[in-house]
């Protein structure tokens, strides 16, 4: 199988688990309360909505996995892929497309840009607010996946480091975090008190932290 296949199965598979993971991500995530926010020019979904991902639009999808910093539609996948080619023995190889082919060392760049504005803490901390326990098991899973290929693609790119060559961009989001953060912890709690009752007050409290994140972050979908 080629490492691209690898990479497209290892996130339909993740994705297209109905039972578990689709309850998972409308639970952990601000994706239903994305539509009733009057942020973009058309709606979310692609005619009615099935409650799945088939009918999302490609913003809201990505967006609602930005805001509570799992990032996951970055890099599900891509750790399979580099996993598979280092097995089968074309790590230099890999090395050598860091080294020149500047497509792949580009996206391996803006990958890693993604994986260092993640936080699998905070997302760990919306699960538990949101999510049923029984559901748990999910977000354990990404987040082990999460830290497997933030460790492939140190190690491809030959890094100790998240941003390692570019301290700058580090230095800027170290700076922005203490500011992001509590914007995070506050959205949970707005989330949680969103599903239980109806509260106009507390859906305008929403928009401003999904408003907040999207520019702290500045990766908005």
């Amino acid at each position: 199988m080629s490492t691209s296949a690898t990479a497209f199965k290892a996130y339909t598979e993740a994705i297209n688990d109905g039972e578990h993971f689709i309850p998972y991500f409308l639970a952990v995530t601000p994706e239903r309360e994305l539509g009733k926010l009057n942020i973009g020019s058309r709606p979310a979904r692609r005619g009615a909505d099935d409650g799945g991902v088939k009918k999302l639009r490609a913003i809201p999808w990505v967006f609602a996995w930005t805001q509570n910093r799992l990032m996951l539609t970055t890099w599900l996948g891509f750790g399979e892929a580099l996993g598979e080619a280092i097995r089968d023995g074309r790590e230099d190889l890999l090395h050598e497309m860091v080294r020149d082919c500047p497509f792949f060392g580009s996206t391996l760049d803006l990958i890693e840009m993604v994986l260092a504005k993640s936080e699998p803490a905070v997302s760990a901390y919306y699960e538990r607010l949101l999510v049923p326990s029984a559901l748990h098991p999910v977000g354990e899973r990404l987040r082990e996946n999460f830290t497997a290929t933030r460790d492939l693609i140190l190690r491809v790119l030959g890094h100790h480091q998240l941003l390692e060559d570019n301290p700058v961009l580090r230095r800027s989001i170290e700076v922005r975090n203490p500011y992001v953060d509590p914007l995070n912890l506050l959205q949970a709690e707005l989330l949680r008190r969103s599903r239980s009752s109806v509260d106009r007050e507390v859906d305008d409290a929403l928009l401003v932290t999904v408003n907040g994140l999207a520019a702290g972050l500045r990766n908005t979908g």
